[in-house]
Formats: C-alpha cells, structure tokens, sequence
C-alpha cells in the first residue's frame, strides 16, 4: 500500500491548481480567453509579449501561440480544444514546440469560470507535468499571466 500512497503523492505533486477571482463578469472573463484580439493583451508572465495567436476557438479546434520574452527569447506552445461550454468552461491540451516545431510534452489544462458575488472566480488546473520544478515555473507563469489578464479586465 505504501508504493501506491507514494505514486499518488507524486502524481499530485506534478499537478497544478490555481484560483484567482477577477472583478469582472464571467461573459468578459471568458470572452477574454476566447479571443484572440484580448489574447494578445495579457497572454504569457509578466513583459512578454504574444506576437502570433492563431487560433481555431470550438470543440477540436486548433491554437498556436508565439511568446516573445523581454529577452527576446522566443517560445512556441500549441494545443487543441477539447470542450468548450461558454462561458463556463475550457478545457484544452497544452505542449510547447521545440526549435523544429515538433510539441513536446502535452498536458491537459481546464479552466472553470464561476460567478462569484459580481465578480469572476476561475480556477485553473493543469497536469501531468513532467517534474515539479515544471510545475513550479508553470505556477509562476500562470500566476503573472493571470494577474495580467485583471489588469486588461479593469479597463472595461
């Protein structure tokens, strides 16, 4: 019983779970993720920028997002929709491109968005990472992004 105990503490551990409450109704909220000209305005952490967002927003549709660093850095991350129930609901594979293009490993990502007394309360969950250290940089990434995204939100 110990080896399953221990297999289920480390499969937790490659796990990500982030909530975050956004003073904005959840139609805006969920607009924001589903549109690329809002896209563009917070997605990636904090100072990066997102200079190609393609995307194919229903149930089987595709996106490709390039994230530019202040460094200059460029990243390339790809996925698929896989449910879509607007506007509360997103769920989609998350892998990021090597040099040729070619994804890496792919994750599942679902996002809920809840009423929440007149604001916006999303919660965000993401797995299986590949080790923990991924998943800690993921919770920073998402964390800066995501506090990003409120301050698009605030200017409507």
């Amino acid at each position: 019983m110990a080896a399953r105990n221990s297999a289920t503490r480390e499969l937790a551990e490659r796990e990500l779970f982030i909530t975050y409450v956004f003073d904005a109704p959840r139609s805006l909220v969920f607009k924001a993720w589903a549109e690329p000209e809002h896209l563009i305005h917070w997605w990636g952490p904090k100072d990066f920028t997102l200079p190609t967002c393609t995307i194919d927003f229903r149930s089987g549709g595709a996106y490709r997002f390039h994230m530019r660093s202040p460094e200059g850095n460029d990243h390339w991350l790809r996925g698929v929709y896989r449910e879509i129930v607007e506007p509360d609901r997103l769920v989609f594979t998350y892998a990021w491109e090597d040099a040729e293009g070619k994804p890496g490993h792919e994750m599942l990502v679902t996002v809920n968005f809840e009423e929440f007394g007149g604001k916006t309360k999303l919660t965000l969950h993401q797995a299986v990472f590949e080790s923990v250290t991924m998943r800690a940089e993921h919770q920073s990434g998402w964390t800066e992004c995501l506090d990003r995204l409120a301050k698009y939100l605030a200017k409507f």
